[in-house]
């Protein structure tokens, strides 16, 4: 079905894309950093699985209906861009813990799991960037046309799930090695918090599906 040369220019472009840190790389360094490794894990595990979700739509022709009205595209656009804010606001307030106790109060892996779903299913643009990306490396020629769509959603979807656990690894092994500073711990709470902020400001403000 796919040329080995499609694959592989079609791979090649992927990771450029993915290696360019983004807003999903941002949450999950956010993530790690201020509840480690394995809290990164699992927000990995919820970004691409909302990510497999818009592929499929993409592949469907389910996020056409979506892109297709400007009103819908900016309602779920403002929802997760409030979702994200909201993070940002509640992390900010969380009193610390006493100096003796050193451990932050943690949110459970069910929690982390699905707040990163609801986040990356409530933006629209990812819908928009795997309907606009993968159709150009399908071949009607070749095969099926939803089937291509949706076996390269989730070839891309894998190769994410490689480069954003090393984002991952690499910002909870930092944040390991700087937990017994004092300013680093107190830092942790505010970075997580002003970058949820940041995600959903700049959300709000990115244009319409024009």
């Amino acid at each position: 079905m796919f040329e080995s040369s499609q694959l592989i220019i079609f791979i090649t472009a992927s990771l450029a894309l993915l290696l360019l840190p983004g807003p999903a790389v941002l949450y999950i360094t956010a993530r790690s950093a201020n509840q480690g490794r394995v809290a990164g894990f699992v927000s990995v595990l919820a970004i691409e699985a909302a990510n497999l979700v818009q592929a499929v739509a993409a592949g469907l022709g389910l996020s056409a209906i979506l892109l297709s009205s400007a009103l819908a595209f900016d309602v779920v656009k403002y929802l997760g861009a409030a979702y994200l804010i909201y993070l940002g606001i509640r992390k900010l307030l969380t009193k610390e813990e006493s100096s003796t106790n050193q451990e932050v109060k943690r949110e459970s892996l069910s929690q982390i799991f699905w707040q990163g779903f609801v986040i990356n299913i409530l933006n629209p643009k990812t819908a928009l960037f795997f309907f606009a990306f993968l159709p150009q490396f399908v071949n009607p020629e070749k095969g099926n046309a939803t089937i291509q769509t949706l076996l390269l959603g989730v070839l891309f979807v894998f190769l994410a799930f490689i480069t954003d656990n090393i984002y991952a690894f690499v910002a909870s092994s930092l944040a390991e090695r700087l937990n017994a500073n004092a300013n680093f711990q107190k830092g942790q709470k505010y970075f997580a918090g002003l970058v949820y902020i940041g995600l959903g400001v700049t959300t709000a403000l990115t244009g319409s599906k024009k």
